[in-house]
């Protein structure tokens, strides 16, 4: 006879993000994701990888992906049909896709990346990239398939697995169960608006030079007041600019009036 049981025993299943990348270049994001943080959040079935090879897609003789833009412009130009074949075999094309799926293109004219936007794409369910190459990936394949379009900063690369691994490193390491630590998250820069503050471990005393006392004090208060006071000044210092949009008090402004 099984025993009954008392208590109800709830188990929580935490959804697992598949990130797609459509690359020419599927080792390069291999290569990046088999190590630390990613290889170990894909082993607990926290996220899943895929790599597609968008040469695959060309029924060509010679594989051709890429051809001359109209207009004279110099460089070389990934075709859109083998972008969209791709696309459309992995399911990720308008029609098929799922409402928690983003397809996303890295290119210097796309917004700004940053944490806030990091934050919005670890609720999905599904990410999908599309890493340009040479002078990117013909804009009508884009205007069709794409739902974002992410720069990482004011720079030009010479491809798009580099920013696509960029942004996933910062995407997956918000999921549930990726870092040792959770409170971690809470304290890194740009959680709360803000760079974060000067962080020290042992020795206590480093060729002549100690740590700030207070944090020796067992003062929890006396530490969060100290963290947020140095994480206001080194943002004043560095980033001025993230200072418009965070979310100060009046012991802030204090602080920043000096």
């Amino acid at each position: 006879m099984v025993p009954k049981c008392h208590h109800s025993l709830r188990v929580i299943i935490t959804p697992m993000l598949r990130v797609d990348f459509l690359t020419l270049f599927p080792e390069v994001i291999r290569g990046a994701l088999s190590h630390s943080m990613m290889k170990r959040a894909e082993e607990g079935g926290i996220v899943r990888f895929g790599t597609t090879n968008i040469r695959n897609f060309c029924y060509d003789a010679h594989s051709k992906v890429d051809d001359v833009p109209y207009g004279g412009e110099p460089g070389m130009l990934i075709r859109a049909e083998p972008v969209a074949l791709a696309l459309e075999a992995i399911g990720a094309c308008p029609k098929t896709r799922g409402p928690g799926t983003a397809v996303i293109s890295t290119d210097p004219t796309g917004m700004l990346f940053d944490q806030r936007i990091a934050n919005e794409l670890a609720s999905l369910s599904r990410i999908v990239f599309l890493c340009g190459h040479y002078e990117g990936i013909d804009q009508r394949v884009l205007d069709q398939f794409s739902t974002h379009s992410i720069s990482v900063g004011d720079f030009i690369l010479t491809n798009g697995e580099l920013p696509a691994l960029l942004v996933t490193d910062a995407i997956v390491r918000l999921l549930p169960g990726v870092l040792g630590s959770e409170a971690s998250l809470s304290a890194d820069s740009h959680s709360d608006g803000l760079l974060s503050a000067p962080n020290y471990t042992r020795p206590e005393v480093w060729r002549g030079i100690a740590i700030p006392e207070v944090l020796k004090s067992g003062n929890h208060q006396a530490i969060k007041r100290w963290r947020r006071d140095q994480a206001l000044k080194v943002t004043k210092l560095h980033r001025p600019d993230l200072l418009a949009t965070a979310s100060l008090d009046k012991g802030d402004l204090d602080v920043l009036s000096f």
